[in-house]
């Protein structure tokens, strides 16, 4: 597998965490943010977690392009 190739189910989870953010980002504060601010630690736990991390030759480094190519398919737009 090409090391720059993400599998959809983590790209999904990218795209989740971004549109997550954003909707934070968009929510006056004192607003019950609370269940916003709990679905990005889960989904933050999940992308760290997912085992394509683990396989050799791939690195956190990667993170930034994950979000790169979450955005690039239109499934979130970070704030």
């Amino acid at each position: 597998m090409d090391p720059l190739r993400f599998p959809d189910d983590l790209l999904s989870l990218q795209a989740a965490w971004l549109t997550t953010y954003s909707a934070l980002a968009r929510t006056p504060p004192g607003s019950g943010t609370a269940v916003l601010r709990r679905r990005l630690i889960s989904l933050s736990c999940r992308i760290h977690a997912h085992p394509y991390w683990s396989a050799p030759g791939r690195s956190r480094a990667g993170g930034a392009d994950l979000r790169r190519r979450a955005r690039a398919r239109g499934w979130g737009t970070a704030a």
